[in-house]
């Protein structure tokens, strides 16, 4: 499928969504090149690509080389980062960053070093050498969650009035950079999602909740940046949910991603599972 269109770059973290994005650029006709974080990259990536590398977590130089090297302008980041393995006992050998990663941790991101400020300083970086972060989204698009009710299991009752309340409370978390998700039952938040990921706040969430019936709401930030971090759940995300006993997901519409969306809203309605999309006011 290779063709001599200009290529794009996919710079890959853990989970399915680099697949899907990869997928999408192949169908597009565009030449891929990959650049996939060790440890967290799926080493199939390698057979979609028309050019792959490994590249370190902190070696943000080599990622710069390697996509120029191959000639991509434009690039997408996708995919996340198992950030609990970055506080092992051998993590000063394991992440061993690259000169270009020690300045901008200690230059411009020496007062701030949340998620979204360390990805923007990245998106800056790769600007900086004439490479363009577009929206993650751009070869995806057709897994959004729509609005409304998305599975042929209706909502249980007093849903919509659990997903307007942790829709708000869940937003402020997303804003603060805490989590973009909360679990929230009759109106009371049972978990707020941070650094584990949502698979394991939803398990929390369910030893917490034994008689089971909660709701799970995920947002987005409220300012959101399209190209990178954008909220995604997928089949492993309702298997969690169907043995944490969770009765409901929410899901802010147009900007929370549904990995292989038809069959994942399948296998929701199969575990019985209302999935619904909302919308931020």
């Amino acid at each position: 499928m290779s063709t001599t269109a200009e290529p794009v770059g996919l710079i890959a973290g853990n989970g399915r969504l680099p697949i899907v994005i990869a997928d999408g650029i192949r169908r597009s006709g565009r030449r891929l090149v990959v650049v996939g974080i060790r440890g967290q990259a799926d080493p199939n990536l390698r057979d979609m690509a028309d050019t792959f590398a490994w590249a370190g977590i902190t070696r943000l130089g080599r990622w710069i080389r390697l996509l120029q090297r191959n000639g991509v302008r434009r690039a997408v980041l996708a995919g996340g980062v198992r950030k609990a393995n970055m506080y092992s006992p051998l993590r000063l050998l394991r992440y061993l960053p690259d000169l270009r990663t020690v300045r901008l941790w200690y230059g411009k991101l020496r007062h701030d070093k949340r998620d979204n400020a360390v990805l923007l300083a990245v998106a800056d970086e790769l600007a900086k050498e004439g490479i363009e972060l577009m929206s993650s989204v751009e070869y995806c698009a057709e897994h959004l969650a729509d609005e409304g009710l998305m599975t042929r299991t209706p909502l249980p009752r007093g849903v919509e009035a659990d997903a307007t309340f942790g829709f708000d409370i869940a937003r402020r978390s997303a804003e603060l950079d805490v989590g973009q998700s909360v679990a929230v039952k009759e109106r009371d938040i049972i978990a707020v999602e941070a650094m584990e990921g949502t698979d394991e706040m939803i398990a929390r969430a369910g030893r917490l909740c034994k008689t089971g019936g909660w709701t799970l709401v995920k947002v987005a930030r409220p300012d959101q940046d399209m190209r990178f971090d954008v909220p995604t759940v997928g089949l492993e995300t309702f298997r969690a949910l169907k043995s944490a006993r969770a009765a409901c997901l929410v899901l802010e519409a147009g900007r929370t991603i549904i990995l292989d969306k038809p069959e994942t809203l399948a296998l929701a309605d199969n575990l019985g599972i209302a999935v619904m999309g909302k919308r931020a006011e």
